[in-house]
């Protein structure tokens, strides 16, 4: 076996590994296997396309000045080849009664829902677009995210996969991502949008075949491979197509359907939304634990415009106290931030950062006195993520005696659970 080969053995492993979740969908045999041409549409993609018309940005969306209408007429089958055969693309984009059938979808069903995504395009698009040149790859692979998340950085799965890419756990980690319960960078439009470019470039040193690439992304390399297995070797996706999972039939008509309706969105009277995204942002770094909330007061601008430009804070927090952390702002705010630094680290510090209030002081009256004389008793609830040396550190005391305080042997303490600090 030759490296090459040795390589894609490892790859196809490790990729196998991080999609396990995809192998609990069930292949029809090869005895019933028929080509269904019936509209398949993934629970999940409805389900995305309809979320994201609750979100902040879109709530807050006005209508340009395009006039949006359904009164196209009839579009026929070889006005929709050549319009295919014409786009800028490297990678095939046939039709036939599926493409079809969901490029309908896109242009006349869900139509406000498209409006939305080619504004938010306007600012997500770019950052696709640069990371995939620096990889060497297609730059139509952006459209892969229209399918996955409706450009909805937040959004989570049912199996749990999560951002833009709607990638894995498993997968994230392996492609360095940082998952905790603080920051999941499966949500950061940057560090996404990489992972997912080298994920799809490893997909492709196995199958060399773009199709087949987009169908592994959806359902994973094992299914894929069973599908190749049961057509007798094909690796053609239309000829594996009825031996795939359902849903991911589904899945490359709709990618090349996605390709089509946002390049000939004006050909279907179909608007740009103007959203609520900053046109230009900045970036600055945090080296210090801070809240959202504060940026968001101190500078006057929206919560919700914060956590939507620094969506893999989970919890509005950005720890830079541990390590340093990039903080997007709209281009005229990251200066304010840097001038106000002070105020804002200083606002509502204890209550935000702190959580002080989580610290129940008894009253001085039925106050413990040690045996010294002096000394005062707190009940301090441990919060998620802390262990028994920050809470030390952060009460002034040593970790010995608050094990002794409270009769621990060991480390190991939980969240919502009582500790008694002698102050």
């Amino acid at each position: 076996m030759n490296f090459r080969s040795s390589l894609s053995t490892v790859l196809l492993l490790m990729i196998c590994c991080a999609c396990c979740y995809s192998q609990t969908k069930n292949v029809v045999n090869d005895e019933k296997a028929v080509m269904d041409t019936t509209l398949i549409i993934p629970a999940e993609f409805n389900n995305t396309l309809d979320y994201m018309l609750q979100s902040w940005v879109i709530q807050r969306a006005n209508t340009s000045n395009c006039q949006s209408t359904t009164d196209l007429g009839v579009v026929s089958d070889s006005t929709y080849k050549s319009r295919l055969s014409k786009m800028p693309c490297l990678m095939e984009m046939p039709y036939n009664p599926t493409v079809r059938s969901y490029i309908d979808l896109y242009t006349i069903r869900k139509r406000r829902q498209v409006e939305y995504m080619l504004g938010m395009s306007n600012y997500y698009f770019p950052i696709f677009e640069q990371v995939l040149g620096a990889n060497n790859l297609p730059y139509e692979l952006k459209y892969l995210s229209i399918i996955e998340s409706a450009l909805n950085t937040t959004i989570v799965s049912r199996m749990g996969a999560a951002g833009l890419w709607q990638l894995m756990i498993g997968t994230g980690r392996m492609y360095g991502l940082e998952i905790n319960s603080l920051v999941d960078e499966r949500l950061s439009p940057i560090k996404a949008t990489n992972a997912a470019a080298r994920f799809l470039k490893d997909l492709f040193s196995i199958y060399g075949d773009w199709n087949l690439v987009i169908a592994s992304y959806n359902c994973g390399p094992g299914n894929v491979n069973k599908a190749i297995r049961r057509a007798g070797g094909k690796r053609d996706y239309w000829a594996i197509y009825p031996y795939l999972p359902r849903e991911t039939r589904g899945y490359v008509p709709i990618f090349i359907a996605a390709n089509y309706s946002l390049i000939y969105a004006s050909e279907h009277n179909l608007c740009p939304a103007i959203v609520n995204m900053p046109a230009l942002t900045d970036t600055v770094m945090v080296h210090q634990r801070i809240h959202l909330e504060q940026i968001a007061t101190v500078l006057s601008l929206p919560i919700e415009e914060v956590r939507l430009l620094n969506p893999q804070y989970r919890r509005d927090i950005i720890p830079g106290d541990i390590k340093p952390y990039a903080l997007c702002l709209p281009l005229n705010y990251a200066n304010t931030f840097i001038e106000k630094f002070k105020e804002v680290i200083s606002y509502k510090a204890d209550e935000l950062i702190y959580n002080r209030r989580s610290e129940i002081e008894v009253p001085q009256a039925a106050a413990t006195i040690t045996p010294g004389g002096y000394g005062k008793v707190i009940f301090y609830k441990v919060k998620s993520g802390q262990t028994i040396g920050m809470i030390a550190s952060k009460n002034g005391v040593s970790v010995a005696k608050l094990k002794k305080w409270n009769n621990l042997h060991g480390s190991t303490i939980r969240k919502g659970q009582r500790l008694k600090i002698i102050k």
